[in-house]
This record gives structure tokens, sequence and C-alpha cells, in this order.
């Protein structure tokens, strides 16, 4: 029987046993002389210690100088999530968690889009979608492109990267091609989106869209002038396209507008950058934008590429507004350069 002091004594059962009833091993030495065991020791007071504890006087002093900005700040400029209002951050972590599972499994989109489809159902031009335009990736990238919420970028990028990792497949040397902004719209946000977007998703190591030996991103579009545009959107005349003129010219956006009159207004309106059209001559291009509509923005686009000799394999936004019914695509499914057929259909005879 063991005795109250063997039970409470630091020395384990299996110490006392080897100890008391069988002999110790060869050159071992004895419990008096035997080291403590640095994993069951109990870790020293000293070693947890605060951010603030610092020996340094000059360290000390730069973090409470840092924290004492930082709640400056949150008193000036206050921020709230873009989505549930939360303070203190753009994005809450909650919030960004759902726009990460919004944007977790891209996904096919052109089908809802009527501009990127044939009438007999044949497919003019793949679209690779990183989500669906609702909810938090909504509220999200609208504050983005909107409210200047430049803080929101690494989030939406990381989705298009997933996106265009989708698209590509394996295929490599891979041209990025960015959707031109208006100059009206750089004026009033300060920057483009895509072109903001395309950079941090190139800054992304990890990512392989932005890994320089599978793909490249070259801005080699540009908007069109007002009397290019003009004529293209006047010729050939169409009441679709008469009302789009008459609903604000050419400057206005095309939010309220139908798919004739998204058309009509987009026609004519981008064009190949002389000093760059060489860059994209023969080589696959996917056109990268923001939000998909009717699909007419990127259709421009293609014709523009297709122009200036690119050959355009498919296209790219972060989000599409009209989502498929039924989501259960593979990997094949949804890149858009995996099979000659896609690249087949993606060269209508009618826009070239």
């Amino acid at each position: 029987m063991k005795t109250p002091h063997a039970a409470h004594s630091g020395i384990g059962a299996g110490d006392a046993c080897g100890s008391a009833g069988s002999p110790s091993r060869a050159g071992s030495p004895g419990r008096a002389g035997r080291a403590a065991d640095p994993d069951l020791a109990p870790a020293p007071l000293t070693a947890a210690k605060h951010r603030g504890d610092y020996r340094r006087l000059l360290l000390r002093l730069a973090d409470r100088a840092a924290a004492g900005a930082a709640e400056l700040l949150a008193l000036a400029v206050p921020v709230d999530c873009v989505c549930c209002g939360a303070e203190d951050l753009a994005l809450c972590g909650a919030c960004e968690r759902q726009v990460r599972v919004l944007t977790r499994v891209p996904f096919r989109a052109e089908a809802q889009a009527p501009a990127l489809m044939d009438e007999d159902g044949t497919v003019l031009l793949p679209v690779v979608a990183a989500g669906a335009y609702r909810g938090e990736l909504a509220q999200a990238l609208l504050a983005f492109k909107s409210h200047g919420e430049g803080q929101l970028a690494d989030v939406l990028a990381k989705g298009l990267g997933r996106a265009l990792s989708a698209a590509a497949g394996e295929s490599k040397a891979l041209l990025l091609v960015p959707v031109p902004t208006s100059s009206s719209a750089y004026r009033r946000r300060g920057f483009s989106p895509v072109h903001l977007l395309l950079a941090r998703v190139g800054s992304r190591s990890t990512s392989a869209a932005g890994d320089s030996r599978r793909s490249a991103v070259v801005d080699v579009l540009r908007k069109a002038g007002p009397l290019t545009r003009l004529r293209a959107a006047a010729w050939p005349y169409s009441p679709a396209g008469a009302t789009a003129l008459a609903r604000g010219g050419l400057s206005a956006g095309q939010k309220g507008l139908g798919r004739g009159a998204r058309a009509q207004r987009v026609r004519g309106s981008m064009r190949a950058k002389t000093g760059l059209s060489p860059a994209v001559r023969g080589r696959p291009c996917i056109i990268v934008d923001d939000v998909l509509t009717t699909g007419a923005t990127l259709a421009e686009a293609a014709r523009a590429l297709r122009a200036a000799g690119g050959l355009v394999v498919g296209a790219v936004v972060l989000a599409a507004t009209r989502p498929p019914v039924v989501n259960h695509l593979g990997a094949a499914d949804r890149s858009v350069t995996g099979g000659k057929g896609a690249q087949e259909k993606n060269k209508p005879k009618k826009d070239e």
C-alpha cells in the first residue's frame, strides 16, 4: 500500500516501481541525479508576455503610439462592414467567410447571357463566373466599385483567381485581357476595378492565374472615340438602338437597358490599341470583366480582340447576375479551354 507521501509526491508510479522493485538500467543515473523531462516540467512564469511588455522603452512607446493612432483613426473615420454594418472593419470576419463561400465553386455562366448564345443554343463565348451576383458578394463588389472600398480588393481577387484557374485548366501561355473602363467611370472612381483585381491576383504567387509562366495580363483594349461609337451604334438602324441613344447617348451606363439596347450601345465601343495589337495576334486570350449581365460587353470585347487577330477562347467574370438553375459542374465543365468544340463554337461567322 502506498504511503501518503508517495501518493502526493512529484514522482510517477512508474518511477516508484522502478526504484523499489526493479533494478535500474546499466549506465543510467539514479533517481536523485535524473534530469527532469522538459515536456513535463511546468512552463516558467516569464515565458508568456503581453506584446506591450517590451524590455526596450522605444518598442513600448511605438506599440502604444500605434494603438492610440488606430483608436483616433476609428473615431475620426469610422468604418463599418459594407454587408452587416459591424464596426471597425470594412468587411467583418463572418461576411468575408460568406464571400469566400459564394466564390468557392466557379461555374459556367454563358447560358444565362443572351448575347453569348446563338439562337440554336450554340455557345458563342464560354464564360466562367466566380460566383453569383447576390448577397455579400454583390454588396462587397458594389462597395468596391462605387464607394471606394479598396481594402475589399484582396478578398475579391481571391475569388477571381479561383475562376481564372478553373477557366484556364491545363492550358498555358494564356493572355488575360481586361475589359477597359470608360474615361468618365475612371475619373469618378479614380481606378479601374478589373485592372486592380488582376493586379492583386498577379501578386499572389500561389495562384495559378498569377503565375507568369501560365498567363500574362495584356491591356490591349481601349474605348473607341465618340464618332466611331456613334456610327457603329446608329448603323444599322434599330428601334432598340434609337431608344438607347435617346436615353442618354453613349456616355450613360447600361443599367436598366434590355438586351437589344445594351448590344446597340456597346457596338463598336472597343478597339485594340495599335501598338499592342501584335502582342495578341495568334495568341489564346481570356477576357476578364467584373459582372456579367446580358453578355453584350464581353461580346464586344471578343469582337475587338478577334479583329486584332487574337484567339478568344473564353471569358472570366467575378460575378454573374443570372446564375444557372443547376450548378453541378465538374472541373472539365468549368474550363473554357479544355475542348476543341468550345473553341470552334467561339468563332461565329456573323462576328467576323
